[in-house]
């Protein structure tokens, strides 16, 4: 069966996703988890160590200014299943509006970021990368401060890490994850439809005020 991007937005909408065994590998195979990891908008967990790394802007955040290195930032590891075919559905969807990179920079160093699918008003994290430390923490405390305010409902981060459990990232059964995504495609939310914050105070401030 040939993979397409609307094939891919479909699988979105019905609650799975494709990953393939390695890099190199031609075929893709359908995921649909039992437990599904999710970080609770409303619960973004900002420890004072990042509050102070964010409040401290010696960094800049971008929005789409990368997709393509954010890819390769994310498969650039020894085992990876980001294989060919996948970087190129998810160049086509990014260029279809579907899909979207943050990135983190310090200087002109691309040194971290996060890329995903937006469906209704769920996003669905695909990766994330960080060559310096603390820089996918940052790139998702604004990327959670970003979707809040475009009124995005649901952030699906498909697996629960440790790294994603210190940040609020919990586990939800596969039944409770449909409904939820369900509810999240009953209307539209449009991630460009609000700027970037204008420096990392405004993050930590407006999740203090909402978590």
């Amino acid at each position: 069966m040939t993979v397409t991007a609307d094939l891919l937005l479909h699988a979105y909408r019905s609650g799975v996703f494709p990953m393939a065994e390695h890099r190199n590998d031609p075929e893709l195979f359908w995921v649909d988890p039992r437990l599904r990891g999710v970080l609770p908008l409303d619960g973004f967990h900002i420890s004072r160590s990042l509050a102070k790394r964010l409040r401290r802007d010696d960094y800049t955040v971008t929005l789409n200014a990368a997709f393509g290195a954010v890819l390769e930032g994310c498969a650039d590891r020894q085992e990876t299943w980001i294989s060919g075919e996948i970087h190129r559905l998810y160049t086509e969807l990014h260029e279809l509006g579907h899909a979207h990179s943050l990135e983190v920079w310090m200087g002109e160093d691309l040194v971290g970021g996060v890329y995903g699918v937006c469906v209704g008003r769920a996003f669905c994290g695909e990766s994330m990368f960080s060559t310096r430390t603390d820089a996918s923490k940052i790139a998702l405390a604004w990327l959670v401060d970003l979707l809040n305010r475009c009124g995005f409902t649901l952030f699906d981060t498909q697996f629960l890490t440790p790294h994603l459990a210190s940040l609020g990232g919990q586990e939800i059964g596969r039944d409770t994850y449909h409904a939820r995504l369900s509810i999240a495609l009953q209307a539209e939310a449009d991630i460009l439809s609000q700027p970037l914050a204008a420096c990392g105070q405004d993050v930590v401030q407006r999740n203090t005020q909402t978590s």
